[in-house]
């Protein structure tokens, strides 16, 4: 479910050497899972704080435990730890956070929106927009509402062909094209 370098071990090692309860471990949760707005996060877990549908994986010299509903997100999770000069960095990268994985053989519309929202979203947040699904035809042609910065953007037509519509045809072989419905002319990028 997570994959944990040894780096990382070694420091959560290092970091509940410390606690008063030789038997606390570290808890990896989602907040706001399958959302825009999902974080991850890392805790201490004593022993009192461990939920009858925790998971629980087994280190040396320690557990991490996931709460049940963070779990779905936090498949294909690694965390990662750097060491610096100044000290450290720990990393955690959760691919699924803010959409949960969908199978292969889902519905196409399913995975259309894993990937608007797991890998197509988090890009155009960079710009401060986004863009949301607002219909999946039956001829294959998904249809899409540009938001936030996206809109009014003279670069909209660029990002819709030369990424998300790559992007969605390389991963949906049902996906025949892209369409945009946005009223671009109401937007209030500066770029426009």
């Amino acid at each position: 479910m997570i994959n944990v370098s040894e780096a990382a071990q070694e420091h959560f090692r290092r970091l509940l050497a410390g606690q008063e309860d030789a038997d606390t471990g570290i808890r990896v949760f989602v907040v706001n899972p399958g959302t825009a707005h999902a974080e991850c996060g890392v805790s201490y877990c004593p022993p009192d704080a461990v939920e009858e549908n925790d998971t629980e994986l087994k280190f040396d010299g320690f557990s991490a435990f996931i709460d049940e509903e963070s779990a779905p997100y936090l498949e294909e999770a690694e965390i990662d730890y750097q060491k610096e000069a100044t000290g450290g960095q720990l990393t955690l990268k959760a691919p699924n956070a803010k959409a949960r994985k969908v199978a292969d053989d889902a519905p196409a519309v399913d995975r259309i929106r894993y990937y608007l929202e797991a890998e197509i979203n988090p890009e155009l947040a960079n710009h401060g927009g986004q863009v949301t699904l607002t219909e999946f035809t039956d001829d294959g042609i998904v249809v899409l509402q540009f938001g936030g910065g996206c809109q009014g953007c003279g670069m909209a037509d660029v990002t819709l062909k030369e990424g998300i519509e790559k992007t969605l045809k390389e991963r949906i072989p049902e996906v025949k094209g892209v369409k945009d419905v946005t009223e671009h002319a109401a937007g209030e990028n500066p770029y426009y």
